[in-house]
Protein backbone atom coordinates (compact mmCIF):
# COMPACT_ATOMS: atom_id res chain seq x y z
CA UNK A 1 0.00 0.00 0.00
CA UNK A 2 1.03 3.35 -0.36
CA UNK A 3 0.81 6.79 1.59
CA UNK A 4 0.74 10.45 0.83
CA UNK A 5 1.87 13.60 2.68
CA UNK A 6 -0.54 16.77 2.39
CA UNK A 7 -0.97 19.77 4.21
CA UNK A 8 -4.60 19.69 6.13
CA UNK A 9 -6.59 23.06 6.79
CA UNK A 10 -9.78 23.11 8.84
CA UNK A 11 -11.54 25.69 6.79
CA UNK A 12 -14.25 27.29 9.50
CA UNK A 13 -10.80 27.36 12.08
CA UNK A 14 -8.87 29.22 9.05
CA UNK A 15 -11.71 31.54 7.87
CA UNK A 16 -12.51 32.53 11.73
CA UNK A 17 -8.85 33.16 12.96
CA UNK A 18 -8.06 35.17 9.50
CA UNK A 19 -5.04 33.21 8.47
CA UNK A 20 -4.01 32.68 4.83
CA UNK A 21 -4.28 29.54 3.18
CA UNK A 22 -1.03 28.14 3.06
CA UNK A 23 0.73 26.93 -0.21
CA UNK A 24 3.70 25.52 0.92
CA UNK A 25 4.89 23.18 4.35
CA UNK A 26 7.55 26.01 4.87
CA UNK A 27 4.43 28.56 5.47
CA UNK A 28 3.99 27.15 8.87
CA UNK A 29 6.85 27.70 10.03
CA UNK A 30 5.61 32.03 9.67
CA UNK A 31 4.64 33.66 12.97
CA UNK A 32 1.44 33.86 12.20
CA UNK A 33 0.58 30.43 12.55
CA UNK A 34 1.97 29.86 16.12
CA UNK A 35 -0.50 28.30 17.92
CA UNK A 36 -2.53 27.54 15.02
CA UNK A 37 -0.79 23.95 13.61
CA UNK A 38 0.01 20.26 14.23
CA UNK A 39 2.35 18.19 12.42
CA UNK A 40 3.46 14.53 13.38
CA UNK A 41 6.70 13.86 14.87
CA UNK A 42 9.82 12.51 13.08
CA UNK A 43 10.95 9.92 16.31
CA UNK A 44 7.24 8.30 16.05
CA UNK A 45 5.44 8.54 12.64
CA UNK A 46 6.50 7.76 8.53
CA UNK A 47 3.85 10.51 7.85
CA UNK A 48 6.55 13.22 9.76
CA UNK A 49 9.39 11.46 7.22
CA UNK A 50 7.02 12.46 4.32
CA UNK A 51 7.10 16.05 5.26
CA UNK A 52 10.48 15.53 6.32
CA UNK A 53 11.54 14.59 2.93
CA UNK A 54 9.92 17.20 1.19
CA UNK A 55 11.15 20.21 3.02
CA UNK A 56 14.58 19.04 2.80
CA UNK A 57 14.20 18.03 -0.93
CA UNK A 58 12.94 21.56 -1.85
CA UNK A 59 14.88 23.50 0.44
CA UNK A 60 18.33 21.34 1.95
CA UNK A 61 19.34 19.74 4.72
CA UNK A 62 20.72 23.16 6.48
CA UNK A 63 17.80 25.15 5.96
CA UNK A 64 14.87 22.42 5.75
CA UNK A 65 16.02 21.27 9.41
CA UNK A 66 15.55 25.02 10.48
CA UNK A 67 11.96 24.55 9.46
CA UNK A 68 11.29 21.83 10.60
CA UNK A 69 12.69 21.58 13.88
CA UNK A 70 10.19 24.86 14.63
CA UNK A 71 7.26 22.58 13.16
CA UNK A 72 7.70 19.60 15.55
CA UNK A 73 7.22 21.83 18.36
CA UNK A 74 3.45 22.37 17.60
CA UNK A 75 1.94 18.66 18.30
CA UNK A 76 0.96 15.52 17.61
CA UNK A 77 -2.30 13.71 15.87
CA UNK A 78 -3.23 16.56 13.49
CA UNK A 79 -6.38 15.22 12.19
CA UNK A 80 -7.85 14.66 15.08
CA UNK A 81 -7.06 18.16 16.11
CA UNK A 82 -8.37 19.53 12.72
CA UNK A 83 -11.52 17.84 12.65
CA UNK A 84 -12.20 18.80 16.83
CA UNK A 85 -11.42 22.77 15.36
CA UNK A 86 -8.41 22.97 17.88
CA UNK A 87 -5.71 23.72 15.38
CA UNK A 88 -6.66 25.54 11.90
CA UNK A 89 -3.66 23.50 10.05
CA UNK A 90 -1.96 20.21 10.08
CA UNK A 91 -0.04 17.62 7.82
CA UNK A 92 -0.66 14.29 7.51
CA UNK A 93 -2.02 11.41 5.23
CA UNK A 94 -3.71 12.53 2.51
CA UNK A 95 -6.37 10.60 1.91
CA UNK A 96 -7.82 10.97 5.08
CA UNK A 97 -8.49 14.56 4.37
CA UNK A 98 -10.08 13.85 1.19
CA UNK A 99 -12.16 11.50 2.56
CA UNK A 100 -13.54 13.74 5.99
CA UNK A 101 -13.89 16.65 2.95
CA UNK A 102 -16.41 14.43 1.15
CA UNK A 103 -18.17 13.65 4.01
CA UNK A 104 -18.87 17.62 4.56
CA UNK A 105 -16.38 18.26 7.15
CA UNK A 106 -14.86 21.15 7.47
CA UNK A 107 -11.88 19.43 6.54
CA UNK A 108 -9.69 20.47 3.06
CA UNK A 109 -6.27 19.24 1.90
CA UNK A 110 -3.53 21.32 -0.56
CA UNK A 111 -0.71 19.99 -2.01
CA UNK A 112 2.07 21.50 -1.02
CA UNK A 113 4.51 23.30 -3.72
CA UNK A 114 7.56 21.28 -1.87
CA UNK A 115 5.53 18.51 -3.21
CA UNK A 116 3.28 15.10 -2.38
CA UNK A 117 6.02 12.40 -1.26
CA UNK A 118 4.84 8.82 -0.84
CA UNK A 119 5.72 5.80 1.39
CA UNK A 120 5.08 2.55 0.13
CA UNK A 121 4.78 -0.87 2.55
CA UNK A 122 5.35 -4.16 1.02
CA UNK A 123 4.98 -8.06 1.21
CA UNK A 124 8.17 -10.14 0.51
CA UNK A 125 9.48 -13.35 0.64
CA UNK A 126 13.28 -13.56 1.68
CA UNK A 127 15.01 -16.19 0.01
CA UNK A 128 16.18 -18.81 2.55
CA UNK A 129 17.40 -21.34 0.50
CA UNK A 130 16.58 -24.90 1.27
CA UNK A 131 14.59 -23.58 4.18
CA UNK A 132 12.78 -21.27 2.21
CA UNK A 133 8.91 -22.38 3.27
CA UNK A 134 7.54 -23.16 -0.24
CA UNK A 135 3.78 -21.59 0.86
CA UNK A 136 5.72 -17.74 1.53
CA UNK A 137 5.64 -17.09 -2.08
CA UNK A 138 2.37 -18.43 -2.23
CA UNK A 139 0.51 -16.40 0.82
CA UNK A 140 2.19 -13.06 -0.81
CA UNK A 141 0.58 -13.86 -4.21
CA UNK A 142 -3.22 -13.98 -2.45
CA UNK A 143 -2.55 -10.54 -0.30
CA UNK A 144 -1.64 -9.25 -3.68
CA UNK A 145 -4.02 -10.76 -5.89
CA UNK A 146 -7.33 -10.39 -3.39
CA UNK A 147 -5.99 -8.01 -1.00
CA UNK A 148 -4.62 -5.01 -3.01
CA UNK A 149 -8.21 -4.19 -4.25
CA UNK A 150 -9.77 -3.77 -0.76
CA UNK A 151 -6.45 -1.48 0.28
CA UNK A 152 -6.57 0.79 -2.21
CA UNK A 153 -10.27 1.53 -1.10
CA UNK A 154 -8.54 2.17 2.49
CA UNK A 155 -5.34 3.80 0.83
CA UNK A 156 -6.06 4.96 -2.95
CA UNK A 157 -2.61 5.42 -3.92
CA UNK A 158 -2.00 3.83 -7.37
CA UNK A 159 1.00 2.13 -7.11
CA UNK A 160 0.79 -1.01 -9.94
CA UNK A 161 0.05 -0.68 -13.69
CA UNK A 162 -3.37 -0.43 -14.72
CA UNK A 163 -4.53 0.78 -11.04
CA UNK A 164 -6.34 3.62 -10.67
CA UNK A 165 -7.58 5.83 -8.01
CA UNK A 166 -10.54 9.04 -7.76
CA UNK A 167 -9.53 12.30 -9.67
CA UNK A 168 -9.68 14.04 -5.92
CA UNK A 169 -7.32 11.18 -4.25
CA UNK A 170 -4.35 11.83 -7.22
CA UNK A 171 -2.15 14.35 -5.81
CA UNK A 172 -1.72 17.67 -7.61
CA UNK A 173 2.34 17.68 -7.30
CA UNK A 174 3.70 14.04 -6.77
CA UNK A 175 7.72 14.02 -5.97
CA UNK A 176 10.36 11.15 -5.28
CA UNK A 177 13.13 11.90 -2.42
CA UNK A 178 16.52 11.56 -4.59
CA UNK A 179 18.19 9.10 -1.98
CA UNK A 180 16.60 5.67 -1.37
CA UNK A 181 14.83 5.56 1.60
CA UNK A 182 16.73 3.76 3.90
CA UNK A 183 16.80 3.57 7.91
CA UNK A 184 19.95 4.79 8.13
CA UNK A 185 18.89 7.93 6.03
CA UNK A 186 15.43 7.92 8.46
CA UNK A 187 18.14 8.14 11.35
CA UNK A 188 19.70 11.02 9.94
CA UNK A 189 16.82 13.33 9.42
CA UNK A 190 15.31 12.45 12.77
CA UNK A 191 19.08 13.65 13.72
CA UNK A 192 18.69 16.92 11.89
CA UNK A 193 15.11 17.85 12.91
CA UNK A 194 15.56 17.35 16.28
CA UNK A 195 18.85 19.62 15.85
CA UNK A 196 21.08 16.96 17.12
Amino acid sequence: LGNCGALFINTQVLAADKLPRPTRIEDLAQPIYAGHISVPDILGSSTSWLMTQAVIADKGEAEGAKILQHLTKSGSAPLKLIRAGEVAVGFGLRHQAVADKAKGLPVDFIDPVEGNFMLTEAAAVVDKGDKTNPNAQKVVEVIIKNARPELLQYYPVALYKGETVSAENKPANPKQFPEALTVELLQKHQKLVKGE
